[in-house]
């Protein structure tokens, strides 16, 4: 029986690193060589095989470039030890739905979703910060990251302090693109192959964001950059002149929906026995010295009116009209004066869908999404929140039914919200994973006072993740108030960051007999069967909201979760005398539950009384085919 500790790749999320490595490995062995860390890369070598001559890696080349992108890139491969611990209270539905709120710095989950939900993301849409000049809430400057983002969210003492990102500093656009490279990198991982990404921006760094997705995506892979028009009167206190009243909304993927077809166009008022039909122009778009057999004169057979030819020409060439005129599609004007058209019948369209305007949310302003929220509140707790309707029309676009949407800068939650109110709209069950940063709100701060004190009214902590959680509890409300009969999902289960529930070793040199006393038991001790059960689910690479069902077996509590893919017994102890039922009863559910893949059993290490007692617990589960077994 393998006993798992917290610097074992099966306690950590997945090495991106070494994956690419891996990869790599298996198309051109000679690229690996040994590192001062390990295995590495040879990048001369790496250039000789794709036909590059050179063998300096300082390299000019086309992109975009700046001090720390290494290091971004690098915080992107770096694993996290961190942990989702559930929060049933803060949820809605817990035992039902299908949607995920997740507490913490964005960087550190995406890492941890990486096993469980890597390339299932459909649709992702975030609204990053703009780099306004305001305080930056993602330094990445730290070495312990779970450390940090503690101390950053005011949940242990030190503080860690935030500074404005003002141009005076130097690293006005670096710090920015350093924040948001590594993040993007995750989130591609994430992405289907047929997914899509949606980003909203403004002029300040429109230019950079292009140049990372272009790498990261890929060029090829650009589908628009969509123009919102998001302020409703002009700004007549510019000191420039000029009135900024978009934003835009890059999209990278392979394709999107398109806008629904106005068919309410098309009728059958002469009875075709062909179905309903609308009249089509046959008007063409080219002179007569580029396409001349296009121009000739079109006569009606039965009549013998001469209708000329149209400067642009006819839309077919003669052969073709022939055919038309005898299937009786062409609809000919009583005037001969008159342009003849065709019948173009809906059971011929070959899709239901049209273009997506480039220019998208018509009549839908900033406005609308503070509507939003005081439809919701009754004081003002988020400013300039993007509108729901606004929101919506881009999950139509990107996602269906069963699809995964997700937003990393989840912010007032309206991505959650539009998710919700799309599916009620169209009865379809897409599903939402929002992350948001309890990013602490100041009482002594005027723009924060408004909200801290609502978290008050809430008896919530005092930041903003509490306050998006309690937007989908109300949003989720009034949608069903608003729709009695929708039975969708209108739920989610909250999740918080944390540190690993495996203790690491971490000793204290001025009293170590108790630090070996403390490490005999490798869990925290503050920590719930709960809390061990769904990092297991993570470190598994199974979605946090599979089904788990628990057994009483030899008197032990035992669950089973993703259909008997994982069991886990985290039982404080377990005697020699009580091993052998305890695992015939582990067999015999195991086999009534048949799951589709291998099996991983994972018991409490300190609760095995003794070595014999882990190798009998290890020798039946495996004469009966459950190999992984693992202790805590």
């Amino acid at each position: 029986m393998k006993k798992l500790t917290s610097t074992d790749p099966e306690t950590r999320s997945a090495d991106q690193g070494a994956e690419n490595i891996e990869r790599l490995t298996a198309l051109f062995p000679e690229l690996v060589t040994e590192g001062p860390d390990g295995l590495a890369i040879n990048v001369d070598m790496l250039k000789s095989l794709v036909g590059d001559k050179t063998v300096t890696d300082c390299d000019e080349k086309y992109g975009l470039n700046w001090h720390g992108k290494r290091r971004a890139r690098q915080l992107a491969l770096t694993p996290s030890t961190g942990t989702l611990r559930p929060c049933p209270d803060d949820s809605v539905d817990w035992d039902t739905t299908q949607n995920l709120m997740i507490e913490g710095d964005n960087l550190e989950v995406l890492k941890i979703l990486q096993k469980s939900y890597a390339g299932k993301v459909k649709l992702i849409y975030i609204d990053p910060p703009y780099n306004t000049g305001g305080d930056f809430v993602y330094p990445d400057d730290f070495q312990d990251s779970i450390k940090n983002y503690l101390e950053l969210t005011g949940q242990v003492e030190g503080g860690a302090k935030l500074s404005s990102n003002t141009e005076a500093s130097g690293r006005f656009h670096t710090d920015w693109l350093n924040m948001m490279y590594p993040r993007l990198k995750l989130a591609r991982d994430l992405l289907r192959r047929d997914g899509v990404i949606f980003i909203s921006i403004d002029d300040g760094e429109l230019s950079g964001l292009r140049l990372v997705l272009n790498e990261l995506f890929g060029e090829e892979n650009f589908l628009a950059c969509f123009v919102w028009k998001s302020r409703q009167n002009k700004d007549n206190r510019t000191v420039t002149g000029a009135s900024i009243d978009h934003e835009y909304v890059l999209c990278y993927g392979n394709s999107i929906r398109g806008a629904d077809r106005d068919q309410s166009q098309y009728s059958n008022p002469d009875g075709d026995p062909r179905g309903d039909w609308a009249s089509a122009n046959m008007v063409g778009i080219a002179t007569r010295d580029r396409r001349p057999n296009l121009h000739y004169d079109l006569i009606n057979p039965d009549t013998g009116v001469n209708y000329g030819c149209p400067d642009m020409g006819w839309r077919y060439d003669q052969k073709t009209m022939s055919r038309l005129i005898a299937e009786d599609r062409i609809l000919w004007p009583a005037n001969p004066d008159g342009r003849p058209r065709r019948k173009a019948f809906l059971a011929e369209l070959e899709s239901d869908f049209t273009g997506f305007s480039t220019v998208i949310g018509d009549g839908v302003f900033t406005r609308d999404g503070t509507a939003d929220i005081d439809s919701l509140f009754d004081v003002r707790v988020f400013s300039f929140p993007k509108p729901v309707k606004l929101l919506s029309s881009l999950v139509k676009q990107g996602s269906q039914d069963a699809d995964i949407v997700l937003d990393f800068f989840a912010g007032s939650g309206t991505t959650a919200h539009a998710v919700m109110s799309q599916n009620a709209a169209d009865g379809e069950s897409r599903r939402y994973i929002v992350v948001q940063l309890p990013e602490p709100l100041d009482p002594e701060n005027r723009d924060q006072k408004t909200a801290s004190d609502y978290c008050d009214t809430l008896n919530r902590p005092r930041n903003i993740a509490e306050l998006t959680k309690e937007r989908l509890r109300r949003a989720g409300k009034k949608i069903k108030d608003e729709n009695p009969l929708f039975a969708g999902d209108l739920g989610f289960r909250a999740y918080k960051l944390d540190s690993s529930n495996i203790r690491t070793w971490d000793p204290n040199h001025e009293d170590l007999d108790q630090t070996l006393l403390d490490s005999v038991e490798h869990l925290k001790p503050e920590r719930t069967e709960t809390d061990v059960l769904y990092e297991l689910l993570l470190k598994l690479g199974l979605e946090l909201c599979v089904p788990i069902e628990k057994r009483t077996l030899a008197g032990k509590e035992v669950h089973a979760a993703g259909g008997g893919v994982l069991m886990a017994c985290l039982s404080e102890s377990i005697g020699r005398d009580e091993v052998e039922a305890l695992a015939v009863g582990v067999v015999e559910w195991h086999k009534a539950l048949a799951p589709a893949g291998d099996t991983t059993c994972v018991f409490r290490d300190s609760a095995l009384a003794d070595d014999v007692t882990k190798t009998n617990m290890a020798a039946i589960l495996e004469q009966h085919g459950i190999a992984n077994v693992r202790s805590l």
